[in-house]
């Protein structure tokens, strides 16, 4: 026990002191490491739902844009605190989860996929259709954010805005280690591992996914609000399908099952993707693809499951040489 909660900690330590290498290394692409946030607690969100309950989906985009949308919408009508709006985003998709998960649970396998795409599908019309709200396909834009807690103003290079959203995926990263190491993570692998059986030991396992929808949504909206208040802008792109195969692909190169994969994951990808569309801007999606099949086909388990191994056999070399 004593020492999972030692290896938790160098973990978060890790994730801050990457996070703010990031801030002195990248100054002028501040507004991109954001963006990488951002993508990355909705990255998180997926492994709630696909690596640690079982439930493949790929509408998880419903529950950012609900966020961003919700953050915006609210912008746009007077409430500009930051924090204010992160918690406007995080409850919009809490509500957006309890009604995706309500109608996916129906279903299993296939089928839940299915009713996955055709979620976002609908969000995303509707995104598009109430535009005297949403803005419809220009979308929502010119979102003026007050300065976080008064004094630290969004500025153009992003310094704030980065900030804030290390320190927001920090606490979130901490807050799902507690839950998914709790007696209802647990539970919730279970179901993944086994459902029968978990309902011959007399628990339900549909208000218990239904639970995990639920904060899964609240962790993706609040990466929809950071989105917003990051770039001032809401756009259909975030509610698009292609965000959400996009975000699941993140994970599996990171690795199912594991938050620290989710983060791997997002930042590999994105940060291969941008470097690669700058080299080349016509060929780069062939390059993305490429690096895909050899990461599925050498590393079945992501790139956090190489290096745990990696880890493992350091630790056991260490102990057979004591």
């Amino acid at each position: 026990m004593g020492s999972r909660w030692l290896r938790d900690a160098i973990g978060v330590i890790l994730i801050i002191a990457a996070g703010l290498a990031g801030y002195w290394l990248f100054p002028d692409n501040l507004a991109l490491l954001t963006r990488v946030i951002a993508i990355a607690l909705l990255v998180l969100s997926i492994d709630l739902i696909t690596g640690y309950c079982g439930v493949a989906t790929l509408g998880q985009a419903a529950l950012f844009g609900a966020g961003a949308y919700a953050a915006g919408i609210a912008c746009v009508n007077g409430v500009t605190e930051p924090l204010t709006l992160i918690v406007i985003g995080a409850v919009a998709g809490s509500v957006a989860g309890l009604l995706t998960g309500t109608i996916m649970l129906r279903a299993h396998g296939l089928a839940q996929l299915v009713l996955s795409i055709a979620i976002v599908q609908l969000f995303h019309e509707a995104a598009n259709k109430a535009s005297a709200y949403t803005g419809g396909s220009d979308g929502l834009a010119g979102l003026t954010v007050s300065p976080l807690f008064g004094v630290f103003e969004f500025d153009l290079w992003g310094q704030t805005a980065y900030l804030f959203g290390l320190a927001l995926l920090v606490v979130v990263f901490v807050a799902l280690k507690f839950i998914v190491s709790s007696p209802f993570g647990m539970l919730c692998r279970g179901i993944k591992q086994d459902p029968i059986r978990i309902r011959a030991m007399g628990s339900f396992v549909f208000p218990v996914l239904l639970k995990m929808f639920v904060i899964s949504g609240a962790v993706a909206g609040m990466g929809g609000a950071l989105a917003a208040i990051s770039t001032q802008v809401v756009g259909l792109d975030s509610v698009s399908f292609e965000l959400s195969a996009n975000a699941l692909v993140m994970l599996v190169l990171g690795g199912l099952g594991t938050l620290y994969g989710a983060l791997v994951g997002t930042v590999i990808f994105m940060g291969f993707e941008h470097i690669v569309s700058a080299i080349n801007p016509f060929h780069w999606m062939t390059m993305v693809g490429a690096l895909l099949i050899a990461v599925v086909i050498a590393a079945p388990s992501g790139l956090s499951g190489v290096l745990e191994k990696i880890s493992g056999s350091g630790r056991r070399m260490k102990g057979g040489r004591a």
